[in-house]
């Protein structure tokens, strides 16, 4: 009796499974908060785009007139240095070594001048000039001459050689601060052009912030507008910015990690604008969203676009 109600039964319960199933499933969840509020533009109208904060004379990678290995390190990460201040030192011992004998080779010149200059003189003060020919006379003469010649000659080797010693020491030619250094102790660096395992210093008393504006929008870009930086993370920080200049060439658009190889399919004019470092707790090479004023065009019948350029987007939980 009960295997005839079995099978009815069970489906029953399935069908009971399925239909609570189908509705926990359709349940609507509360929606997911953003982990970080976007910034929102403080203008009716304006333009926005992303932009990296870099020191006012540039970011500067030190590099280095020759190759050797580091054997000094002056400086760290965060150093205020000025102009002629040491940053590194390469090895340059067998410079040092030239240098003994060629300093050698003056004294040693010196002397044969003061000897050629005293048997000049005392030719020269014999009271019979029949006692020396004219002939011996000039070769004595001459042989001073050659002398002061060769010492000026070996003088100015050991000027050359200690001025390719100066080269073998770094030092910083901006007053700035050392934002980054790669350079340790025992490493080889090359000479030339620089590389990323170099130092990168920049004065950072002024903080420049370089926007990129999609080329659609460079249009509507003015000198005197006013503009406002974002910090990304916390949009209750922002400050005003300064217009320093627009770089007059539109580039294509590159992500902000500093390499120039990664571009993305549209152009960007670059505008550069400066502000207080003190004004917000913020670092050379940090992103934030930069947001630009522009005037209504009254002409238009429909409202101007907003930039299109990429903000920063929000985590969702």
């Amino acid at each position: 009796m009960m295997r005839k109600y079995l099978l009815p039964i069970l489906a029953l319960i399935g069908l009971l499974l399925a239909v609570t199933m189908v509705l926990i499933g359709n349940r609507q969840s509360p929606p997911s908060q953003p982990v970080v509020q976007s910034p929102k533009s403080p203008f009716p109208s304006y333009v926005a785009g992303a932009g990296i904060i870099e020191a006012s004379t540039g970011n500067i990678v030190v590099g280095t007139p020759v190759s050797g290995v580091v054997v000094e390190l002056y400086v760290h990460e965060g150093s205020e240095v000025r102009v002629g201040d040491k940053l590194f030192k390469i090895d340059d011992r067998e410079l040092q070594a030239q240098l003994l004998p060629a300093m050698a080779k003056i004294k040693e010149i010196a002397a044969r001048l003061a000897q050629a200059k005293s048997q000049f003189e005392l030719a020269n003060s014999l009271s019979d000039k029949r006692a020396i020919s004219v002939e011996e006379l000039n070769n004595r003469r001459f042989a001073v001459q050659l002398a002061e010649a060769e010492l000026a000659s070996a003088q100015a080797q050991v000027k050359q050689i200690q001025m390719d010693i100066e080269r073998y020491t770094i030092r910083a030619l901006i007053h700035g601060r050392v934002l980054q250094n790669k350079i340790r102790i025992g490493a080889f660096v090359q000479g030339g052009v620089p590389s990323d395992s170099s130092m990168l210093i920049g004065n950072d008393d002024r903080l420049f912030v370089r926007a990129d504006i999609d080329e659609n929008d460079a249009w509507r870009i003015q000198p005197e507008a006013h503009a406002v930086a974002f910090v990304r993370g916390n949009p209750n920080l922002h400050t005003t910015l300064k217009f320093e200049r627009v770089d007059p060439y539109v580039l294509p658009k590159t992500s902000l990690t500093g390499d120039s190889t990664e571009r993305v399919d549209t152009r960007a004019l670059q505008v550069i604008y400066s502000f207080d470092h003190t004004t917000l707790p913020i670092y050379v090479g940090q992103q934030v969203d930069v947001f630009i004023e522009t005037t209504v065009d009254k002409s238009s019948k429909s409202k101007p676009s907003q930039s299109t350029a990429t903000l920063s987007s929000a985590k969702i939980l």
